[in-house]
């Protein structure tokens, strides 16, 4: 029976540290597990990859959990674990030395679209939207999705690739022009002759 109350008090104590440890972090489990498929999406732009995705999903989730008092409240958590994801992601990138080769291989192969869409022509929309958007720099395609298929901020979208607000709004304008630049001139060879 000691032996008992000894394993409770042991899990009392535990309980104790974990609830204390929970009332130091910034932001909640909850918060952060609400922002989980916002990483995936972000996470498989980047790797174009649904395991290595998952993969930096799970690395930024333990990542932030073990950095969470360095998240400054207030702030916005989406940008900060968006932050920590980019950084990880870029952090393998230039481990393996093959930040260009990865980049380069992304931008030759704009044909991989995930074939969940129904619609014939919703496919190929989406794949020439892809094909577009690989052909802008990283940085420019990088700004645009954070912006626009990410809904953030300027501001959070800088922080995130940390740059000034204004630089982010220089990127995106670019990116949109070039991708405007892109279509008009896809749909001028698409025309027939007269």
């Amino acid at each position: 029976m000691c032996h008992r109350l000894q394993k409770r008090g042991s899990v009392l104590i535990r309980d104790r540290q974990h609830s204390d440890n929970v009332a130091t972090t910034s932001f909640s489990r909850t918060e952060l597990l609400a922002l989980v498929p916002s990483l995936r999406a972000f996470s498989r732009f980047l790797a174009r990859d649904a395991a290595l995705a998952d993969d930096l999903v799970q690395e930024t989730v333990l990542r932030a959990l073990s950095k969470s008092e360095q998240f400054a409240p207030g702030t916005n958590l989406k940008a900060w674990l968006f932050s920590i994801l980019r950084n990880f992601f870029l952090e393998q990138t230039r481990h393996r030395n093959r930040e260009r080769e990865v980049l380069s291989d992304y931008a030759a192969s704009p044909d991989r679209v995930t074939h969940s869409r129904s619609s014939l022509q919703e496919r190929e929309t989406i794949r020439e939207l892809d094909h577009f958007l690989w052909q802008l720099s990283p940085l420019l395609r990088e700004a645009l999705v954070l912006i626009g298929a990410q809904e953030m901020t300027y501001e959070d979208a800088a922080m995130v690739c940390g740059v000034t607000v204004g630089t982010m709004k220089t990127r995106v304008s670019r990116a949109r022009t070039q991708l405007q630049t892109l279509l008009e001139d896809s749909d001028g060879e698409n025309e027939p002759s007269a």
